[in-house]
């Protein structure tokens, strides 16, 4: 369920080393007050430039007002929202990385964006179980989501905060094309791309994941394709650039030379 896929996945490395790349733990998360919010990343992104600083992000909402809020105070809320989702600054490789990603491969950008919300709110974590254990054409239950939501929680939330979560988070996977449908939701095959697959097994890796053990992380299963599959499209992305793959017998080597800085590695070996 979804305990067995997320809930301890963070033990892989230290946690101020995640915390430094870009992942957050703890008990709370966007998907109480937000969903994926993908349309005002994308507006976002499409509004500055690839190399924008922290600052930069934060004058397109405030001041340019890019994303049509009509209130100072909606700005200010919609920007906190999307930097406790996304990051928003350069200086976190997971979000540098994504936003390398995202400009040239427009139809991989709903799973980059899951797969980066993923990484920094818990309680959409908890809910990939139930999307990814429900089977292709079925109706999704939302029961199954709020069960998983209250036994990891503790019981938390009350019933109306936990109802919010599971209409946010649905819409979430909906947004990534896991889930479709408006009021009744069926579980569909979401279409991952080169990019997305590189990006999966990138965050595998930081984690401390290595060879076939990446092909079979929570993040590849994001994917929503079989490991046959996840190797085809690490072979594509390999072609384009986006990662490095050899296979001697059955030894598998994934490693992301182009997409990881030496201070990333830095981050995840410990170094200062």
């Amino acid at each position: 369920m979804a305990e067995d896929l997320f809930f301890h996945f963070l033990e892989a490395i230290p946690s101020e080393r995640t915390a430094a790349l870009g992942f957050r733990d703890g008990k709370r998360g966007t998907q109480t007050s937000r969903t994926l919010m993908l349309a005002e990343l994308e507006l976002l992104l499409a509004a500055v430039p690839r190399d924008a600083s922290r600052e930069r992000y934060a004058q397109a909402v405030l001041q340019e007002n890019c994303l049509g809020k009509r209130t100072a105070s909606t700005r200010k809320l919609t920007l906190q929202r999307l930097r406790e989702l996304y990051g928003l600054d350069p200086g976190i490789p997971l979000f540098r990385i994504m936003r390398a990603l995202w400009g040239g491969h427009e139809t991989g950008r709903p799973i980059l964006a899951l797969l980066l919300a993923l990484a920094r709110d818990p309680l959409l974590r908890i809910t990939a179980g139930p999307v990814l254990e429900t089977r292709r054409g079925s109706e999704f239950v939302r029961q199954d989501m709020a069960d998983a939501l209250d036994a990891v929680a503790g019981g938390r939330f009350n019933q109306s905060t936990l109802d919010k979560i599971v209409r946010n988070a649905s819409s979430a996977w909906t947004q990534s094309g896991h889930l479709r449908g408006r009021g009744r939701k069926f579980r569909q095959q979401a279409h991952p791309t080169p990019a997305g697959c590189a990006y999966a097994l990138l965050i595998g890796y930081l984690l401390g994941r290595r060879g076939r053990r990446l092909i079979e992380s929570p993040w590849a299963r994001v994917l929503d394709v079989s490991p046959e599959e996840v190797m085809r499209l690490a072979g594509e992305a390999k072609r384009l650039g986006l990662l490095d793959m050899k296979q001697s017998g059955s030894v598998l080597d994934i490693g992301f030379s182009h997409l990881l800085t030496q201070h990333d590695k830095d981050l995840l070996h410990g170094a200062h």
